[in-house]
């Protein structure tokens, strides 16, 4: 008996973890296209840089996220925060695509960030390897991270430059959000996120930062063989 209802209990929770993998993977796809059209659009109108204010709201509505994260609320949240860093990424799309080979290299990065998603993601679906123990290498490197963008900010401020410190930022955000993408789906298909709103977020952020990151490091290598 106690056999028969430990087989009913797992087959429900692999039907509860297929579930939020199906509805992450779907709104995850929607988002992505958001966040694209978005882009388009930004640089369509001629959109401004605007600094870091789009990631102050942005990180403002990540808290409202996770507050309406089991409403509908929360799905058009999701919707604005892609958005938003979508059309935040126009102007910077538009800076790389009037320079010449501009357009290569963002079509480089954004193949190079899907092969890379998939290829992570893809490897843990099939091996369905844990990935929590990185949870705590993860952490520490985002801080890491974290502060050395501050301290390339402050260090900017008072005209102290490193050459290749923005580089090497970027080469390990490179490698910190490929962790991540490891780490969310064993989340994911393990039980350990059970709310695909927020796995969706999760998700994007690596995908986002990543295209964000390898952009910059092909830019900066484009850059390198032109001064040669």
């Amino acid at each position: 008996m106690a056999d028969a209802q430990f087989a009913i209990d797992r087959r429900s929770a692999v039907v509860s973890t297929n579930k939020v993998l199906r509805n992450t993977y779907m709104l995850l796809s929607m988002t992505l296209l958001f966040s694209a059209a978005m882009a388009a659009v930004a640089m369509a109108v001629n959109a401004p840089y605007m600094g870091f204010w789009p990631m102050l709201v942005a990180f403002g509505m990540l808290f409202a996220i996770s507050k309406f994260r089991n409403s509908a609320w929360g799905i058009l949240l999701v919707f604005g925060f892609t958005g938003l860093l979508g059309f935040s990424l126009g102007p910077i799309l538009s800076y790389y695509m009037s320079t010449a080979s501009g357009a290569q290299t963002v079509v480089m990065a954004a193949g190079l960030t899907g092969v890379i998603f998939l290829s992570l993601s893809g490897y843990t679906l099939v091996s369905k390897k844990d990935f929590s123990f990185m949870a705590g290498f993860l952490m520490t490197g985002m801080w890491v991270v974290i502060g050395a963008m501050l301290l390339m900010f402050v260090g900017g401020f008072f005209g102290f430059h490193v050459s290749g410190f923005s580089l090497a930022i970027s080469s390990a955000i490179v490698i910190l959000m490929s962790g991540f993408i490891l780490y969310d789906t064993s989340n994911i298909i393990h039980g350990g996120e059970t709310n695909y709103i927020m796995a969706t977020v999760s998700l994007y952020l690596s995908i986002y930062n990543l295209f964000v990151s390898l952009l910059s490091i092909l830019g900066a290598v484009h850059d390198l063989h032109k001064v040669r």
